[in-house]
Formats: structure tokens, sequence, C-alpha cells
């Protein structure tokens, strides 16, 4: 009895236990079930996806760079095939085997692979770093039948931006070069492997729309990472094309033209503002950036003492000498400072307390009034005409001309140059103006300085009658060829205020400049009458000369050191009868601006009317550069 008992007791135990193990079990099994249907059922859109992401690598394409074009749609930057190499770090079981193996069928210098890993580290491990490119097809070919023994290594037929022109435009078009880590921001584009942006000139200005937007390409892959097919893909959106206004034809002259003179030049239509031409000399080859700049060239740039790599045209500063005189001559009939008729003598110098200050022509020019003045550059006149005026009215005669600020020209690191007044000098030095400093302002000498870009707008502005033209070099319409109307076109620019009667004598006496018997450039004109041009000389110093020097003159300009001699200024404006086109001129260190400016200048102006690119199609005849005169010494 007792035994049933014990036996009953352990029944009951056994059946709460296997109970109890039961509801353990099923509950397990309930649990299991249950998250099985929460990840395959409710979850399965989210774990699909990421099955489909360890199957599927998406791949960022770069857009098709924009070009960038001349006014007729000449190629001034394009794209070419560009055969490059590529090394993935999460791929590479050692990126130092895989770099070393890859050395030995190319040159992967020290330098190459040091760089490799900066990148590796500063990037996310699955992004692509880019190796070697600009490859021979005979190096890719080898790479790729060795392709199976270099693991993470990735071949790549991708483009690189290309100047066809090389120096020619490389301050107007700029170049691209890798992206820094401190250009990276937030567009993934910009973490590509090889991606180049603009760095100056149209192409850092106009970037984002060069730029386009990003495609992506679908890749399935293996449990390797390796790729097996493509899927889909989605090339972007191409970058916009970017037109210039300027014409490559005429561009490539005015740099032919200079030779191995150092300077710059600017065309304008003074009606529409569009520049024609802008040249800095000497260039440099934008290609040398794309491709990867080397030691030994990037010395070369930056020992030369014609410094090529700053764009004379825009950032260039330089004392205007007698190129200045018409702006001092308008501020002082405004003024009533002097008449058309008032009359100054010059004996080949003129004292101011204890100081003298010297005509450029020793004996003197004799009696002077404005406009023979400005045709001999008679220095004592325009010496009386700013000390009657004073340096206030004629800076603000300046800043009205398009002197002394930025001309908003859509380029990277244009400079203000400096128009002087009282208080600046007070503010900035410390120091009242002294009257004597209103005659060294007379002749564009002292403080004062401008580009050539403002030279350029200062003379589109006398001939177009006085309006305030702007430089441009995009054209905003993205059309080719011709300009619109002039008359439409100068109805967006307000006027400066000049009197036309004041005008008229400023222009003549520019005219003559290039006119016999007196003329400064006359041995510089164009003898065609339809084409004639007329402008005005310039030398600016850039040391002071000594008495002895003076006195003696022991060494002609041409005899000094280089960088001794006075800079060559030339300002024009053509045809005489009907303007249509200003240019600026300087040949740094070059001596007498009739002597080197202005024979330059004259030809720039010359082809500029046979191209006539504001108005009519490349095939028009016109005047050749056999139709001038001989080149004679002038002031």
């Amino acid at each position: 009895m007792a035994i049933n008992r014990r036996d009953n007791d352990l029944q009951r135990v056994f059946t709460r236990r296997a109970l109890l193990l039961g509801t353990a079990q099923l509950g397990l099994f309930g649990a299991l079930a249950a998250r099985l249907y929460y990840l395959q059922v409710m979850e399965s859109d989210k774990y699909m996806l990421l099955a489909e992401e360890n199957r599927i690598s998406m791949r960022l394409l770069p857009p098709r760079r924009g070009r960038v074009l001349d006014r007729f749609g000449h190629e001034l930057a394009s794209n070419r095939r560009n055969y490059r190499v590529l090394i993935v770090a999460e791929q590479a079981r050692n990126v130092d085997a895989t770099l070393e193996a890859l050395s030995k069928l190319i040159q992967v210098d020290d330098s190459q692979k040091a760089r490799v890993k900066r990148e590796i580290e500063r990037r996310r491990k699955f992004v692509p770093v880019v190796v070697a490119e600009n490859l021979s097809w005979d190096d890719f070919a080898k790479i790729n039948l060795h392709s199976p023994d270099l693991p993470g290594v990735q071949l790549d037929v991708g483009e690189t931006r290309d100047y066809p022109y090389g120096p020619m435009f490389s301050h107007v078009v700029g170049y691209v070069g890798a992206v820094s880590e401190s250009e990276l921001g937030d567009d993934p584009l910009l973490e590509l492997p090889g991606f180049r942006i603009g760095k100056s000139g149209v192409e850092k200005v106009y970037d984002e729309r060069l730029r386009g937007r990003a495609g992506h390409s679908e890749i399935e892959v293996n449990a390797y990472g390796r790729a097996i097919r493509e899927l889909r893909r989605n090339n972007g959106q191409p970058g916009d094309d970017i037109v210039l206004t300027i014409d490559a034809d005429l561009q490539r002259f005015a740099v032919e033209r200079f030779g191995e003179e150092s300077g710059a030049a600017a065309v304008l239509d003074i009606h529409t503002g569009e520049i024609l031409a802008l040249v800095s000399n000497p260039g440099y080859d934008p290609n040398w950036f794309n491709v990867g700049i080397t030691q030994a060239q990037w010395r070369q740039l930056n020992g030369d003492k014609y410094k090529p790599l700053i764009n004379k045209a825009i950032q260039g500063q330089y004392p205007p000498g007698s190129t200045f005189k018409m702006l001092v001559g308008l501020a002082a009939l405004e003024a009533g400072a002097v008449t058309p008729d008032t009359r100054v003598f010059c004996p080949g110098h003129m004292e101011f307390g204890n100081n003298t200050f010297h005509c450029w022509k020793k004996g003197g020019h004799g009696t002077m009034n404005l406009v023979s003045a400005l045709e001999e550059s008679c220095d004592v006149y325009f010496y009386e005409a700013a000390r009657r005026t004073g340096v206030d009215k004629i800076a603000e005669m300046a800043k009205r001309l398009g002197l002394g600020d930025l001309t908003g020209v859509d380029l990277t690191g244009e400079r203000k140059g400096l128009i002087p007044t009282r208080a600046w000098k007070q503010a900035t030095l410390g120091q009242p103006w002294a009257q004597g400093e209103n005659l060294v302002i007379g002749i564009g000498q002292g403080y004062v300085t401008t580009t050539p870009l403002q030279l350029a707008l200062m003379a589109a502005r006398l001939a177009n009658g006085g309006y305030a033209v702007s430089p441009r070099i995009v054209r905003e319409d993205g059309a080719l060829g011709p300009a619109t109307d002039p008359r439409l076109a100068a109805q967006r620019w307000p006027h400066v205020g000049l009197k036309r009667e004041h005008l008229d004598y400023a222009l003549e006496g520019m005219i003559r400049v290039t006119s016999p018997p007196r003329g400064t450039a006359q041995g510089a004109r164009i003898t065609l009458a339809q084409y004639a041009m007329a402008g005005k000389t310039g030398s600016s110093q850039v040391r002071r000369i000594s008495r002895q020097e003076r006195e003696t003159r022991v060494r002609k300009n041409e005899e000094k050191p280089w960088e001794e001699r006075d800079h060559a200024l030339f300002v024009a404006y053509a045809p005489i009868q009907a303007p249509r086109y200003a240019c600026a001129v300087i040949v740094e260190h070059g001596g007498s601006g009739a002597k080197m400016a202005a024979p330059i200048a004259r030809d720039i102006m010359l082809e500029t009317q046979r191209l006539d690119p504001s108005r009519k199609p490349r095939s028009a005849p016109g005047p050749t550069t056999a139709s001038v005169a001989p080149v004679k010494g002038g002031g």
C-alpha cells in the first residue's frame, strides 16, 4: 500500500515535470516560429534588400564633363580616353604586396605608393583609389593579362580632361585637378577615384555646371566581391558646355604676336563687353596639372622670371603711365581746371616746390593744349592739369571709366589695382596727401596701378561714347557665332556722365597719336583708312631714376637689366570712323610704348578687324598684316 502511494507520488511528479518541459518546449518552438514568421514574412522586404545588396554592387559613375568652347565652337577644353588602374583596399589581401606586384608591370614609384596609402587611409575601404592613369594601351593590356594575380586591382577606361591648345588658353580656361581633402564636401562624386574638379579659370568658376550629375551601375558580384555581370546602367547627366566670347583664331594670333615677350593683352567689343582675346604671356600647359605635375615641372613654373602662373591680364597690376592721360584731361575739363584751349608751355621740366618734374622729351614740347598734349604725350601739360584738378576728382573719373575696381569678369583671382585718394593715403599710410603727388598721378605713376583688362575697358568706354560697358567672357545665351546687334546691347549700359564735347577732345587726341607728323605712335599706324586705329602710348617706370642717371643718361632703357626696364603700354580702339573694338597691350619691361606695345596692338587690332568676330563669319575677307606703316620711335 505504501509502495503504491509512493509510485503514485512519483508519477504525479513526473507528470508535472513532463507538463512543464512540454510547455517550455512548446513556448520555445512557438517563439522560434514567431521569430521565423517575423523574419521571413514581416521583414522579408528588408532582408531581401540586404541579400540583394550583398549580391549587387552599386557603383557611382562620373558624368562626362562639359566642354569649353570658343564663340565659334572650337573646343578649348574637351575629354579623351583615360586608361587607368585602381585598387580597392577591402578586396586586396595585402595592399603593399599588390602595389609591389604592379610595380613590376608598370612604373609605380615610392611617391605613388605613398600617395595611394594616404588616400586609402582617408577614404572608405570599398572606395577604389587610383594607382596610375593615362596609361598606354600596351601597359593597360599587360595589367589586364595579369589581373587574376592582382587581388583588389580594377582596370578602368574612363575619360580625362584634355586641353588641345596647351598654354594658349591656360589663364582663361584654367585647369582641373584632383580633389583635395579640404574640397571633399558632401557630393559623393568627389570621392570617386581620379575625379577632377576645376582649380582655376572658367573650369573653376563654372565647375558645378561643367561637372554634371552622377550616374550609377548595378553590378552582380559573387561571395568574394568579384564582378559577374552588369545588370543595369544609368550614365547620369553630362555637364553643360560653356561657350566663351573668346575667338580662338584671334587668341592664337595675339599669343604668337607676343612671341618671347612677357606681357598681356585684352580685346573687347566696345558695345557688348564681350572679351574676344585675353592673353597672358607666357602661359603654362594645363595638361600638366590634369595628369599630375612633376616636381621638375613645378620648379620650372615657379622659378620662371616671367611668372607664367599669373594671369597678367587680370592679376598684373601696373602703373598705367601715359595711357592715363585721357582720363586726367577729362577730369580737368569736367572740374573746370582747364578748357580745351588752355595752353601750357613745356620747356622739358616743371619746377614745383623744391622738386623738378621732368618731361620725357628733354628739350620740351613748347606750347601745348589738351589735344596736342595727348598727341605728343607731353608730361608737363598733365603735371599742370593734375595740379589744378586734384587727386580726388581724378580718382572719381578713373572709377567711372572702370579703373580701381573689379571688372566682374568670370575668372578667378582678379585684382582691383589702385586708384589713390587723399582719404586712402591717410587711412592706409597715416600721412596727408602731398601736392606734388598730384603731378605724379597726372602721368599715371606714383600709387596708381591698373590691370590690362581695366585699361581695355577704359578705352572701350571712351570709344562707345561713355557707356559703362562691363566685360564678360561667357556667352549668356550659350549661342555660337557673332554678337547681338550693338544698338540693342548698348541699351543695357548706363552712361558714365561725360559731356560729349569733352569726350570728343580726348578721342581727337587719341586719333592724332597714331597720325603724322607728331603722333607718338605714328610709326605703328594702320594705313588702310577703313581699319584705322586711334590709341595712346605709355611707358611706366618700375624704379626711381636718379638725377645722375637722368643727366648723364649712362644707359639706355634696353641696356639695363630686364627687371629695371620700363613697362611698355598701349591702348587703342578701331576703326576710327565707326568704333567697334578696343584693346590694351602691356609688354613687361619692354621700354617704349611706341616701339614695343604699339606695334603689337596694331597687329592685334588689324587681325581683329580682319576676322571681325562680332559681326561676320570666318570666311569674310579683310586686311593683312602687311598693310601697316614701318615702326618708328616715339614717346
